[in-house]
């Protein structure tokens, strides 16, 4: 099979912009204010309230809700999945649907399959990351469930005990997001059944769209600006 210059470049694009701008978010998150860094302080203090709570029914039923979500995309990912398998057997049906498509360049036989080999592997990854992060949010169940009482935030044990039930929660949060990401960067992919130039766009398209929302969305102002008046508040005790 020989793969064009076009397309050994645009797959090249997509992997560096996925795996460079996840990367990248994680160093920025760690001195500017974002998603990923306001909502951790808010898990911290939103843990710390547990602790001091002897009916914790309101943050069972939270996590419970959190968990729905992400069990919906894990489900969708499985059908999405099972459709891109079966895709497998129709490639001569999904060539001649491709070339019908106006301004696409003419479809290789083999170079479809590694097209549909990288949607495959985007979703058995985004469903890696979707189940990771029901487990981990079922882990924060059981440690709500261990949790100690301290009504007077006194206790550093507990405090400490809260923190980490707040990082806990963090990470599965955190590998929910990487799951949404990669349906973001399966929209780039199906670019490329088009053209490799599509692709690179869309693969740049998509890097644009997560800075944006992660870091200059009006929700992260909006959190960053509520986490300054929690942070006024003589209960607040989520600051490192």
């Amino acid at each position: 099979m020989v793969i064009s210059w076009l397309d050994s470049l645009a797959l090249i694009v997509f992997l560096v912009s996925w795996i460079g701008y996840a990367g990248f978010a994680r160093r920025k998150a760690k001195t500017t204010n974002c998603i990923a860094r306001v909502m951790h302080q808010q898990r911290i203090h939103w843990m710390s309230q547990v602790i001091a709570k002897e009916i914790r029914v309101a943050e069972a039923a939270l996590l419970a809700n959190l968990e729905r979500n992400i069990a919906f995309f894990a489900s969708t990912t499985l059908l999405i999945l099972a459709g891109v398998l079966t895709l497998f057997s129709q490639v001569e049906k999904l060539e001649t649907v491709i070339g019908s498509i106006p301004f696409t360049t003419s479809p290789n036989h083999a170079l479809v399959q590694v097209k549909l080999a990288l949607l495959a592997g985007i979703f058995v990854l985004a469903f890696f990351q979707f189940t990771w992060s029901m487990r981990q949010y079922g882990f924060v169940n059981i440690m709500i469930g261990a949790a100690p009482l301290d009504k007077t935030g006194s206790d550093k044990n507990a405090l400490g005990y809260a923190r980490q039930m707040a990082v806990v929660q963090d990470q599965a949060a955190h590998s929910y997001n990487y799951g949404l990401r990669s349906y973001y960067y399966s929209m780039a992919a199906l670019c490329w059944f088009m053209h490799p130039g599509m692709f690179i766009l869309a693969s740049l398209f998509v890097v644009y769209t997560l800075y944006q929302r992660e870091f200059n969305s009006k929700a992260v102002v909006a959190i960053t600006a509520a986490q300054a008046y929690l942070e006024k508040n003589p209960a607040y005790i989520g600051r490192d």
